[in-house]
């Protein structure tokens, strides 16, 4: 997988782990803040019109007043109100949506309306409101006591809707979602054209000029840079640079140990073979090593030279031998053949010990000269 994929895997994978633990923090916060502000909205209307309330309770402690009777609808008839029980001190339904339960008894009343929490017997214990959350319900069970100099006179009890606070929030965080995103966007386009830029594209001219790198001259071209990039490429420039100085190293090892062996070819052929006898030293690869006689063939001056450019037309012959010589290591094989023109006897042996350098060596010997090796 390339780089620019993979730092974009990550980038998504890590705004999105962001996005997702930032969603729970301000989902929480949004209905934190918007449910406490739904309760103490109820709240606060409910003590906006407990004066008037409060005096009708002390006035008529029995039956409604026309006062308290348009305030209690008034506030019936808020969006956010789904139901709303007005109780006097004797815990008699004062007010509630069906007429038919006014003056019943708060104990009457509950055996035929389920009421969801417990809410009003603990704010009329308490005598301070009390906010329940209604199990399984989008609703808040809100009980307010009506006290005059601590004396409980009423109870408000509402239940109120969070439908309202629902869609504010889901509404808060549809903007948190693209406000996310929008933001992952606005950093990771510049970060992805920084990482394009200083990391990237000289990445891919390093392997540009690692992959046009002569084995003649072993040069890295690279512009020099700054950072780790560079440095990464004068290590690479520095290991060509070993590399070279190894391959001059070698190559002089080998032309030195060719010259050694040339020698060691001659001084062992000038004691054994005759003069009048022309001999051949080859590698594994069939390259001439050395002669005792002197070559005129092309690349005789840099001593590379293969058999088939110093053998004559009887070349076939001489390859076969060759060949069995190969398959028959340290054997001497003989035949008859031509050598520039003249009819000679050949033989040759293939040198191979184990861990040494192979070699074949070729004599040709003149027919009329019964010379031997």
């Amino acid at each position: 997988m390339r780089l620019s994929a993979k730092w974009f895997l990550w980038f998504a994978g890590i705004g999105v782990y962001v996005m997702f633990l930032g969603g729970i923090f301000y989902y929480n916060l949004f209905k934190w803040t918007f449910d406490e502000k739904l309760k103490q909205e109820s709240i606060d209307m409910v003590r906006l019109y407990a004066p008037t309330l409060i005096n009708g309770l002390a006035r008529s402690p029995g039956a409604i007043t026309m006062d308290e009777y348009d305030t209690v609808t008034r506030m019936a008839r808020d969006d956010r109100v789904a139901a709303l029980l007005y109780l006097n001190k004797y815990g008699e339904v004062r007010w509630f949506k069906d007429p038919k339960y006014i003056t019943w008894t708060f104990d009457q009343f509950s055996k035929e309306v389920t009421l969801p929490t417990d809410a009003i017997e603990q704010a009329w214990l308490a005598k301070s409101p009390m906010v329940r959350a209604v199990p399984n319900l989008p609703l808040y069970d809100i009980a307010i006591p009506l006290a005059l100099r601590g004396e409980v006179l009423g109870i408000i009890n509402l239940q109120v809707s969070r439908e309202g606070v629902v869609r504010v929030i889901n509404k808060a965080m549809w903007k948190y979602a693209v406000g996310a995103v929008g933001v992952l966007l606005l950093l990771g386009i510049p970060l992805y054209l920084f990482l394009h830029h200083v990391v990237i594209n000289p990445l891919l001219n390093l392997r540009d000029a690692v992959e046009a790198i002569s084995f003649k001259s072993l040069d890295l071209k690279f512009q020099p840079r700054g950072d780790e990039i560079g440095e990464l490429a004068v290590v690479i420039g520095a290991f060509l640079a070993k590399v070279k100085a190894e391959i001059a190293n070698a190559m002089v090892k080998e032309k030195q140990r060719g010259v050694a062996e040339a020698r060691w070819w001659q001084s062992i052929l000038l004691a054994i073979v005759s003069k009048n006898h022309r001999a051949i030293v080859v590698d594994e690869d069939n390259t001439v090593l050395y002669t005792n006689f002197p070559l005129t063939a092309a690349g005789a001056a840099e001593g590379k030279l293969h058999l088939l450019d110093v053998i004559d037309s009887q070349q076939q012959e001489v390859l076969r031998l060759v060949g069995v010589a190969l398959d028959r290591p340290n054997q001497l094989v003989e035949a008859d053949t031509t050598f520039r023109s003249e009819p000679c006897h050949v033989k040759a042996v293939h040198l191979e010990e184990e861990g040494e350098l192979r070699r074949t060596l070729i004599l040709f010997e003149p027919k009329q000269v019964g010379a031997r090796l």
